[in-house]
């Protein structure tokens, strides 16, 4: 079978991303083919792209971006349980910008019927990301306080708006005055223009002195040192994403004084088997259920403006979760 793909032969600029067509073989033992209705843009796209740091490993050329979408099963290979043809998934596997795939079946989970194919491809890495920040790097606590640093993108949506349903306080920072009320209508309490205001003074304001508990941070280079400024005793930094650049090497000493702890992670640790992975996914369809959270898509791109769709996120006027639509 011929289906279309988008490949990259270098690193640079969205516009080596190159349009193709591959072979997809019967998928072997242990693997689901999947149609896919839905790929998921993520930052991660972009490190990937341009060959940045990232939780990717390196991989010959030509190299086929993103790591998640969404579709219904086509064909199943030997020794596959638990799938069926027709059904409705998403995964979590590198190379899915291709419009036909096979993919490892302990790297899929089967979708509910209330979450639709275009909002799985474009909110699973970023829901599930959400879940183990939330809930096992940090365990979100009622009275927190925390800081969500992109508060109107795809993960800050998710992040704010979890964290509140969690119990708690939720201050956002935003690049932007015109991201401020998706900020609000998305769980924060408080939002600040990290652009036009010292966030960690306001920050500080806000919690009468005392600093949150926990830093959410996407951003990196921009904001990795004032957020520390902003943590209570033994609050924690994560940086999960550097959107402005890499953190750079610091002075352990900035921590000594207030126990303060720092953690730079990567999903794939948290959901490394298929156990974990659906575990993981679950807890994130409950959530859904439970009206704890809202899974939305901020944009919707046709496959071949891949190149499009890169430019607008690197330079951050998507907001929410973006989708490419084959």
């Amino acid at each position: 079978m011929q289906t279309l793909a988008f490949r990259i032969a270098k690193h640079g600029e969205p516009d080596v991303l190159e349009r193709c067509t591959v072979t997809v073989d019967a998928p072997g033992p242990g693997e689901i083919q999947i149609a896919q209705a839905a790929i998921g843009l993520n930052f991660a796209d972009i490190y990937q792209r341009r060959g940045a740091h990232g939780p990717h490993s390196a991989t010959p050329f030509p190299v086929t971006l993103g790591s998640v979408g969404a579709g219904t099963v086509t064909a199943i290979g030997s020794g596959v349980d638990g799938f069926q043809v027709g059904q409705r998934v998403a995964y979590m596997y590198p190379g899915a910008y291709q419009v036909v795939r096979n993919v490892p079946a302990d790297r899929v989970v089967a979708l509910p019927d209330d979450i639709p194919l275009d909002v799985a491809g474009a909110t699973l890495l970023r829901g599930l990301t959400a879940e183990y920040l939330l809930r096992r790097l940090y365990v979100v606590k009622p009275g927190d306080v925390v800081l969500v640093h992109a508060a109107a993108g795809g993960m800050g949506v998710l992040l704010s708006q979890w964290a509140r349903s969690l119990g708690a306080t939720v201050i956002g920072t935003v690049g932007s005055e015109a991201k401020r009320q998706v900020a609000l209508d998305h769980g924060c309490h408080h939002v600040i223009d990290y652009r036009n205001t010292d966030f960690a003074s306001e920050v500080l304001k806000l919690t009468d002195g005392k600093g949150v508990a926990v830093v959410y941070d996407a951003v990196g280079k921009d904001v990795f040192l004032p957020s520390l400024q902003c943590l209570q005793p033994c609050g924690m930094a994560i940086n999960y994403g550097t959107a402005s650049g890499d953190v750079e090497a610091f002075d352990l000493q900035r921590l000594h004084a207030r126990s303060l702890i720092v953690a730079r992670p990567t999903l794939r640790t948290f959901i490394a088997d298929a156990a974990s992975l659906r575990r993981a996914a679950q807890v994130l369809f409950d959530a859904v259920t439970t009206g704890a959270l809202r899974l939305e898509v901020g944009q919707r791109f046709a496959f071949d403006d891949v190149r499009i769709a890169h430019e607008m996120l690197e330079s951050r006027r998507t907001i929410g979760s973006t989708v490419l639509i084959p």
